[in-house]
């Protein structure tokens, strides 16, 4: 590992780095065991991908604006399922640039005197900032999360953060004056440039705007998606299905691989945007579908369509039984189950082993490095029934 920095001041209220008390190398040991400990018992897990550098990787982060006890304001990152906000000027892992910015407008908003949200009186305009960067750090999102669209000396405040950060290429104000946890809002105006950023992934160019998912982690998510590929072993024939395939980044990166990618996600922007970035890169073998991945499976299977191979990337809940029941019915030839969560993994692995499936290949990826959380990538083939 290239470098350790010193241990961040916050680290002990903040809650976002669990794991900052370990070595990078001991971080990798207790992820690769918590890997093991919970599917190992479907096959070895013989390794975990990590990072040269495992600082400043995060290419999405947000800062949260609001008061103390006393009435002062405050800028930082929530505590762990809290509401309560620790000041951080240099978060280790957030992008450098994201750090930069974020100092910059903690300091605008006491020179232009901007109100700050209050949450308890559901007043006030800063709330949240949200910033993007690209991998090469060529483009730039601010998000400005607000109460109110009505932006108190707007041309004054952007002109002064474009003047300290002349590489930020866009800036959006997001109006978000509900009682939510979520940072967004659902109306954006953009106020200066074109509204969203692009980044390359892979030899691949995708368009990410303010609500867009997309990894965060640049660096593991090329391994990540190699990694699928890898245990996909696609052949020019197959047909692929992309479940919760969000805005269509793995689907995208396999298309030449194959005949034909079935895309299926239920978030109706994530479809939108996995068809402009399909378009972008010129692919015409892919298709995205706005249905459950489940009831679309049914239906597949009725029709006698064939799939031959399935990825499915679900959130950390892990897939319902409904879900898991329709791909049984769709019978592809092998899955490749990506998961956030090896808790809900083991569970929906044990499902799928007692009803045709077999593991073949388990492999770990840290895609949060300082946090407790690791990803597992496991390959599943459909036992052949023996010929009596």
């Amino acid at each position: 590992m290239s470098r350790t920095l010193k241990p961040c001041p916050v680290r002990e209220v903040c809650g976002g780095c669990q794991l900052q008390h370990l070595t990078y190398r001991k971080q990798l040991e207790f992820k690769l065991e918590k890997a093991r400990r919970e599917v190992g018992s479907f096959g070895s897990v013989d390794e975990i991908i990590g990072m040269d550098d495992p600082y400043f990787y995060r290419n999405k982060v947000q800062i949260s604006f609001g008061y103390d006890y006393k009435g002062r304001v405050l800028a930082g990152n929530y505590v762990t399922s809290t509401h309560t906000i620790v000041p951080v000027k240099q978060c280790q892992l957030a992008d450098k640039k994201a750090n930069d910015i974020f100092n910059t407008i903690i300091s605008l908003q006491k020179s232009f005197r901007l109100s700050v949200f209050d949450e308890h009186a559901m007043q006030g305009f800063l709330r949240h900032v949200l910033v993007r960067t690209s991998s090469d750090g060529e483009e730039v999102m601010v998000v400005i999360v607000a109460g109110s669209p009505i932006f108190p000396k707007k041309n004054g405040f952007i002109n002064a953060l474009l003047d300290k950060h002349p590489y930020i290429t866009t800036i959006v104000l997001n109006v978000n004056n509900r009682r939510t946890s979520m940072i967004l809002g659902d109306r954006s105006m953009v106020l200066y440039g074109k509204g969203y950023i692009e980044d390359e992934l892979l030899g691949y160019t995708f368009r990410i705007s303010p609500s867009s998912f997309y990894q965060v982690n640049h660096v593991q998510t090329e391994k990540l998606y190699r990694l699928v590929s890898e245990f996909a072993q696609l052949k020019k024939e197959d047909v692929v299905m992309d479940a919760y395939c969000g805005t269509g980044t793995i689907g995208i990166t396999l298309a030449d691989q194959c005949k034909e990618v079935l895309g299926v996600e239920i978030n109706k922007e994530a479809v939108r945007d996995a068809g402009k970035n399909a378009r972008i890169n010129g692919i015409s073998n892919i298709s995205f579908y706005c249905d459950d991945a489940g009831k679309y499976m049914v239906r597949m299977a009725l029709q006698k369509q064939k799939v031959n191979v399935v990825i499915m990337d679900p959130p950390r809940a892990g897939s319902d039984e409904k879900f898991l029941s329709s791909l049984i019915r769709l019978n592809p030839d092998r899955i490749v189950y990506v998961s956030c969560n090896p808790v809900t993994q083991k569970r929906d692995l044990k499902y799928l082993t007692a009803r045709g499936y077999k593991v073949k290949k388990i492999k770990a990826v840290d895609m949060f490095p300082f946090t407790e959380h690791v990803e597992c990538v496991a390959l599943l083939k459909r036992i052949e029934q023996e010929v009596k």
